[in-house]
Order: structure tokens, then C-alpha cells, then sequence
């Protein structure tokens, strides 16, 4: 059956193997956090009562099965984690590990089992387990602390707690397996149940470490024999937790006598019960032992009623140490042990945390001349019980150089400032999380003071004067700064790491100037703006923090990012992941570091030139396009018009609301005789005659020119040009030609009459001829034929579209020589139905088709 048992074994771990390369996914529904890369496994708390195995793969080095309820841990527990190499199994019930449960992990280095219900040390199940560095098997229900042989092949073993409450002998030969076996740490407990100890039982421990959870209330003559076997060993730490569990010590006997012949570095009560008589009788004994350092940790300190202060002095005057650590004490009395402080004479470096005392006697100051590093936070210190304005404090504290006040309740820098005025050597000045705000008079600093940190305070911005300007480091994280007083860092030239986080700064002053400043933290703040000119003035600035900040995604942020994190010369320590864009709303909550906002919107540079070339494109464009279609031409006949207009408005001459003229007439100086001669003889002396206008004849003497021409041909109803070569090459002919377009403008050019004297080619015209050229194309016109038997039909066409002229009784008799001096009469026409232009014959055109032309 056993036989079979291995092989069905076998079996499983060659099925488990094959299965760990498609084992990629662990489901959600798992008991146990898997790693990613499947090493670690995460079971505490998740009240197992046994071993999830299914839910374990193969591939784990770290298993985490603490705090859970575990009663027994199975031989194939972990028979398939044959990588496994930690194995947390503390804070269980286990009370039983079968032999085999660790045969197939050689890898094990990490076996915790702390605080369970173990019996006996599971001696065969540890066997396998050769290369067992750290093993934690105390606070169990062992009732022998005797160790097997097997101990002595783990060579590996550094570390080693072992022992219960329920251990009531420790007898010689326990641990002699470990007596080649350098440790470094051993932890022995036994709590308040010894009751015999054998001499020599601890003489084989070789350790660097030795840990007593030893409560000697029952048998407190046990400690000097304990302290005999440890005589003429080296610890770097000597720890007694728990030395008297319920009661205080009052007995007369030396119990630490041996402490003198122990070579410690530093010795450590905790927790347990202390009195003035037992303090006394430790300190007795340390002050004449090689220990340098000293701890008093969570311990319950009482006055002994029967001690009498005789006046004489202390008992303890020459106790020389390294460090004395004074922490979590429930009776600030320790402090003013024997009502004196003279045990603090020697001290090198005094720490005095959660002890709650308040005040500061004036002796203490006198006693603690040689301490160089004086911790007293986390108390209820407050300014006048820290600084006694009654005190002398000349001469006192000379070798301080450190001096940490943190977590009281300090308000004023100027009470902190005269404390520290005698201070001669303090370079560090640590009143983090009080409550600092106001200096309240003047504060003088000793030049020595390069440290300081102020965390957690409230500062007003005009705090910072009563700081020292000496400082080369300076915390004022979380200060509640909402502006950096520029005044004063004009006078910090030394300083070198400036540490703002976590305040309300909203922008950062562009003349900002430390040439000094290696290192600035300015996250957590309120700003939005950050830029290259920023820190211009800071040459030797390599180190910057600051992100979670409302940036503004900016060009100039844009460009600060990509210049400083190309050169390299300044290193943004916390790139990118705390960076992310503030405004505008497009890019809220955008990693700044995805922020792109594109070369042309950024490179001034480039928009410059950009701008510069399109101007330049544009100027040209236009140029070619005024050249091109003679818009100056344009131009100066629409100034013209309005000239005119503007001269007529002065004058007060209103519009004419009827015609004094049936047709004016639009001719070149060359073309007059053709005018004179043929035009005006066939028109004016028909019946009845027509009423025309020509300029030679007709224009007012003394007026403008174009006010004659606009006012003439607004005073005609109909507009005849005659067109020849000399037309287009004639100044006042383009300008006649312009005025009657825009007097046509809504008018569909009906009352403009084209006569071609001689042929014209459309495409000759010059560009500015635009709408002569789209009317030649578009509208008849009347071509003058040169063979006389054409001509009546001619004359027939013309006054068909001048059409039947009509004469008001008032002028009827009234005759006009050609040559006649200037004689305007107004002449009512009537609108009368006259021919419609596309029904006129057209003159031929040769056949060709004249181009389209755009209105401009």
C-alpha cells in the first residue's frame, strides 16, 4: 500500500509538470493571489482550514498561508512545489506537520510557524529541509526545549527562535546541536513559566544577536546565572523583552551583576515592568560594562515609594553611552530618574520619543553638555516649557549638532531661535509637524544652522524672513504657502536643496534667483505654468520634483519638458506619471508626457518665418492680381466717383428725377468729326430731333471734368459709345466706359448703346476692359458700315434703340446749332416701348466667338 501511495505520487507530480507550460491564467475565483509570473502566492487571511493545493501551481517560490486556520499541514501539501523557497505559515492552529510534508521542497530557505499549537519540534518533517537559512518556530505549546542532532547539519542557519510559554526548564545540553553553528540571531522564550535553569545551558550559543522573551517574576535569580553563560561573548544586541511580565522587582539582590563581563553593543529592555529600584540597579551595572548603547522600550515605569532623596547626589554619574533611547514610556518621570539628570551627563546621543513629558527643567540643560544628537519629538512640548526665559542657558549644549523638536506643540521660530543662540555647534534643526506660523518678534540665528526641516506647519508667506539664511537645506513641504517670498531666498545664497511639496504655491516667480540650488521640489502645489525662464536663474539646479500640479498644457510647458528632459541637465525625478494636463478641458487629465501640441504652434521661430513667406505670397499675389486686372485704374475712377459725389452733396444739387437728355455720348477726340459730322446731323435733325450730349459742346465751363461726365451721363437716358482704336487708347473714354458700368449696376447695361466705328478684336482689349469685352461678346451692338447703302438701315437700327424721341411743349420750338454755345434744357422723356435689344439685327462678328469674361 505504501508503495502503491509513492507511486500514485509520482504520477501526480509528472501530471502537474506537464501541465505547468499551458498554465497561463489563474481564475478570478482563485483563493489565493497569484503573481504574474506565477511565484509568489498570496493566502493570509482567507480563514483556510487547509491547504488550497489545487489553487498552488508548480511554478511557486513564495507561498503566503498566515493567518489563517490551519490545524495540520498534509504530506502532499506541498509535494508538488519543489521550487518552493518561503513558507509563511504563522498565525495558524497547526498543530500537527506529518514527516514527509517538506520532502520534496529542498529549496526551502524560510520556514515560519510562529505563534501556533505545536507540541513537539517536528524534528523528521524538517530533515529534508538541509538549506534552511531562517526557521521561527517560538509561541508554541512545546513543554521541552530540546533540540535534535538534525540541527546540527542546517549549516546554512542564521536565524532561530524557538520556545513557548510553556517551557519550564532549559537544561545544559538543549542546544548543543547549534554549538558549531554561527547564528545571527537566537530568540529564546519561555514567558512566566520557568522555573530551573541549568548553568552552561546557553555557553554553546553562538550568535550576534541574543533575544530573552524571558518574564522572570517567579524566579528573578535566574537572570545572573543566565548572564554568567554569556560572559566574555560579543552581541551587537542584547535584548530582554518582557524581563518582569506582573509585577515590579523589589528585591535586594544584584540581578544584573554580570552585565560587566558582557561585550554588547547595545542592550534593550522591552516592554515589562520597571521601577525606580530596578532602573537603578541596571544603570549601576551598565556604567562599568563595555554596553554602548542602551534602550527602554514600551516599558512601564514606576516610582519606588521607598526611595528618599538624601541630597547627596546621584547614584548614576558615570554612564557612558553611545545612544540612550527612551521610547513609548508610560511615566515621563524616567526622565528625572533619582530626581536628578545626571545619567544624561555622558550621553552621546539621547532620544526621547512618545514619552510625554511637557517640560524642560534648567538643571537638564546644565547635565546634557556632551550630547551631540538630542531627539524629544512626538512629546507636548510647548514654547515656554521648551525655552525658560528664567533658565541660562550660556554654556549649555556646546556639542550639540543635532536637534529634533519635531511633532510638539511649538508656535513661536523667535522662542526656538533664543534657545538655539547658545547652540554652537547645532547644524540641524528638525520642527517638522508643529505648529509654526508667526515668529512674534525678531529671530537671531547663529550662522552654524545649514539644516533645517519644517514640514507640516501652517507658514505665512512672511514667516520665511524669521528663518535662518545660512540653511543648505530648507523643507518647507506642506506649509500652506500659497506664494514664495522672493526677499528672502535673495538671501539664502547657500542654500542647495529646497523642498516645497504639498503647498498652495499658484505660480512661480519668473526672477527667482539661487545660484546655488542643486535639488527643488515643488510638487503637490497649485500652479499650472512652469517654463524654461523659471529657473533661468538657478545655473547649478540638476534635480526637479514637480508633479501633481494643475498644469496648463502649454507650448511652454511643451517646450520645457522636451528641452530639459533632452539635455539631460536637470533631472525631473518623478517623469511622467505624475504629470497629467489640468487645462484646457480637451486635454484634462492627458499624461503630459502625451502632449503634442505640434512644431508650427510652437516654434516661434518657425511661425516668424511661416508668416513672413505667406505675407510675402500674399503682397505678391495681389500685386500680379492689381497688375493683372488694373485694379489701380479702378481704383482711381471710384475715387473720382465719389469725389464727385461728395462735391455734389456739398453743393446741396439733389438727384434730377427726369432726363434732360436722350443719349450722351461716349466718343474718342480722333472719332469727333465722325460725331459732329455724321452722329449728332442724322440724330438732332431728325423729327422730332433728338436732345444728346457731347462733351466739346455740352460740359458746364469752370466744373470738374468727371463731375461734368458723371453728372451728364446721369442726366441721360441712354449712354452711346462709340469704339474705335482710339476709344480704348483714350484716358477719358476708360473713364466714361467705367462710369456708365457702375451706373448700369441692377440695370443689366439696357440703356448702353455699342457703336463700332471701325472692328475691334475682343481679345486685344486691354484686361481693365473686362466688362467691355463680356459685352461685346454678350450684347448687340451696332456696327457702322462703311458702304453708303447700308448706312440708312444703319440710322434705322439706332434710333430703333434709341427709340421714338418725345419733346415737351415748352421746348418744342427750340433749336439747337451743333456749334451753339452751352444751352442744358431738361427734357421729360417718357418711358416709351421701345424695340428690345435681342430682336436688332447683329453685326457680324466674323464667326467668331468672343470668350466669357468675368464680372469683376
Amino acid at each position: 500500500m505504501r508503495v502503491h501511495k509513492w507511486m500514485m505520487i509520482g504520477l501526480l507530480l509528472l501530471s502537474l509538470l506537464s501541465d505547468q507550460a499551458t498554465l497561463t491564467i489563474i481564475s478570478d475565483k482563485s483563493i489565493c493571489k497569484i503573481s504574474s509570473d506565477q511565484r509568489l502566492a498570496d493566502c493570509r487571511g482567507r480563514l483556510l482550514a487547509e491547504v488550497p493545493v489545487k489553487d498552488l501551481p508548480p511554478s511557486l517560490e513564495e507561498v503566503d498561508l498566515s493567518h489563517n486556520a490551519l490545524q495540520v499541514i498534509h504530506h502532499d501539501a506541498f509535494s508538488h512545489l519543489y521550487r518552493l523557497r518561503v513558507l509563511q505559515l504563522q498565525y495558524n492552529n497547526i498543530s500537527l506537520i506529518e514527516d514527509d510534508a517538506f520532502r520534496f521542497n529542498p529549496l526551502l530557505e524560510y520556514l515560519d510557524v510562529f505563534n501556533n499549537s505545536l507540541r513537539a519540534i517536528p524534528t523528521e518533517a524538517l530533515k529534508p529541509a538541509s538549506r534552511l537559512r531562517i526557521l521561527r518556530m517560538s509561541n508554541n505549546f512545546y513543554t521541552e526545549a530540546t533540540l535534535d542532532n538534525i540541527f546540527a547539519s542546517f549549516t546554512h542557519l542564521k536565524e532561530l527562535s524557538f520556545g513557548g510559554p510553556f517551557i519550564q526548564s532549559l537544561k545544559k545540553g538543549d542546544f548543543q546541536a547549534l554549538q558549531k553553528i554561527p547564528l545571527d540571531t537566537f530568540a529564546i522564550k519561555t514567558a512566566s513559566s520557568l522555573q530551573n535553569y541549568e548553568p552552561g545551558c546557553l555557553k554553546v550559543i553562538q550568535t550576534k544577536n541574543m533575544w530573552f522573551d524571558v518574564a522572570l517574576d517567579q524566579k528573578p535569580d535566574i537572570l545572573p546565572v543566565m548572564l554568567g553563560d554569556l560572559a566574555n561573548k560579543t552581541f551587537a544586541v542584547l535584548r530582554f523583552r518582557n524581563l518582569f511580565e506582573f509585577k515590579y522587582y523589589s528585591g535586594e539582590m544584584n540581578i544584573f551583576q554580570g552585565l560587566a563581563d558582557i561585550k554588547t553593543h547595545q542592550l534593550i529592555f522591552y516592554r515589562g515592568k520597571f521601577n525606580e529600584h530596578l532602573l537603578r540597579m541596571a544603570l549601576i551595572n551598565i556604567q562599568v560594562s563595555p554596553i554602548r548603547g542602551l534602550g527602554l522600550l514600551f516599558i512601564d515605569f514606576a516610582r519606588s515609594p521607598t526611595f528618599v532623596d538624601s541630597g547627596v547626589g546621584s547614584s548614576v554619574t558615570a554612564l557612558a553611552l553611545d545612544d540612550l533611547v527612551l521610547w513609548d514610556i508610560s511615566n515621563p518621570d524616567i526622565l528625572r530618574f533619582d530626581w536628578r539628570f545626571t545619567w544624561f551627563s555622558k550621553v552621546r546621543r539621547l532620544s526621547i520619543k512618545n514619552v510625554n513629558f511637557n517640560f524642560v527643567p534648567c538643571d537638564a540643560w546644565d547635565e546634557m553638555g556632551m550630547i551631540e544628537v538630542l531627539d524629544v519629538s512626538n512629546n507636548r512640548l510647548q514654547d515656554h516649557y521648551l525655552y525658560n526665559r528664567r533658565c541660562q542657558y550660556s554654556g549649555a549644549m556646546t556639542s550639540l549638532h543635532s536637534f529634533n523638536c519635531s511633532t510638539n506643540e511649538l508656535s513661536s521660530l523667535s522662542d526656538i531661535a533664543s534657545l538655539t543662540t547658545e547652540f554652537w555647534k547645532l547644524k540641524v534643526l528638525d520642527l517638522s509637524y508643529n505648529q509654526l506660523g508667526s515668529k512674534e518678534g525678531a529671530c537671531t540665528w547663529k550662522s552654524n544652522i545649514t539644516r533645517m526641516i519644517l514640514h507640516h506647519n501652517n507658514f505665512v508667506s512672511s514667516t520665511l524672513s524669521c528663518l535662518p539664511t545660512t540653511v543648505q537645506y530648507l523643507d518647507l513641504s506642506f506649509c500652506n504657502l500659497d506664494l514664495v517670498d522672493m526677499d528672502y531666498f535673495k538671501q539664502a545664497t547657500n542654500l542647495k536643496e529646497l523642498l516645497l511639496s504639498g503647498n498652495k504655491i499658484k505660480f512661480i516667480p519668473s526672477g527667482w534667483s539661487n545660484p546655488a540650488l542643486l535639488s527643488l521640489a515643488l510638487d503637490g502645489n497649485s500652479f499650472g505654468l512652469i517654463s524654461m525662464s523659471s529657473f533661468k536663474n538657478m545655473p547649478s539646479l540638476s534635480r526637479l520634483k514637480a508633479g501633481n500640479n494643475p498644469y496648463h498644457c502649454t507650448c511652454d510647458l511643451h517646450a520645457f519638458i522636451q528641452e530639459t528632459t533632452a539635455k539631460g541637465k536637470v533631472n525631473i525625478t518623478d517623469w511622467p506619471d505624475n504629470y497629467r494636463c489640468y487645462h484646457p478641458e480637451a486635454w484634462l487629465n492627458t499624461v503630459v508626457a502625451n502632449f503634442f501640441p505640434g512644431r508650427i504652434a510652437c516654434d516661434i521661430r518657425l511661425v516668424i518665418v511661416i508668416s513672413v513667406v505667406t505675407t510675402t505670397v500674399v503682397v505678391l499675389a495681389v500685386m500680379v492680381l492689381c497688375y493683372v486686372f488694373n485694379v489701380p485704374w479702378y481704383a482711381k475712377a471710384t475715387y473720382q466717383i465719389l469725389r464727385a459725389k461728395y462735391r455734389a452733396h456739398k453743393e446741396g444739387e439733389g438727384v434730377l428725377q427726369t432726363y434732360a437728355y436722350h443719349a450722351f455720348i461716349s466718343y474718342s477726340h480722333s472719332d469727333a468729326d465722325w460725331v459732329r459730322d455724321k452722329l449728332l446731323p442724322c440724330l438732332e435733325n431728325s423729327e422730332p430731333p433728338y436732345n444728346l450730349c457731347i462733351h466739346e459742346r455740352d460740359f458746364l465751363p469752370g466744373k470738374w471734368i468727371i463731375d461734368n461726365i458723371i453728372e451728364n451721363m446721369e442726366n441721360s437716358r441712354k449712354v452711346i459709345f462709340v469704339l474705335s482704336r482710339n476709344f480704348v487708347n483714350s484716358e477719358w473714354c476708360n473713364y466714361e466706359l467705367y462710369f456708365a458700368n457702375q451706373r448700369a449696376i441692377g440695370k443689366t447695361f439696357n440703356d448702353v448703346i455699342l457703336v463700332v466705328k471701325e472692328p475691334i478684336e475682343p481679345n486685344s482689349l486691354p484686361n481693365k476692359y473686362c466688362k467691355l469685352k463680356k459685352m461685346l461678346s454678350t450684347k448687340t451692338y451696332l456696327e457702322w458700315p462703311h458702304e453708303a447703302k447700308h448706312q440708312v438701315f444703319f440710322w434705322a437700327q439706332l434710333k430703333s434703340v434709341l427709340g421714338k424721341p418725345s419733346i415737351p411743349r415748352d421746348r418744342a420750338s427750340s433749336t439747337r446749332s451743333p456749334h451753339s454755345e452751352v444751352n442744358v434744357s431738361v427734357v421729360e422723356l417718357p418711358l416709351e416701348e421701345g424695340i428690345p435689344a435681342e430682336i436688332i439685327p447683329v453685326a457680324d462678328r466674323g464667326g467668331e466667338a468672343l470668350p466669357e469674361v468675368l464680372e469683376r
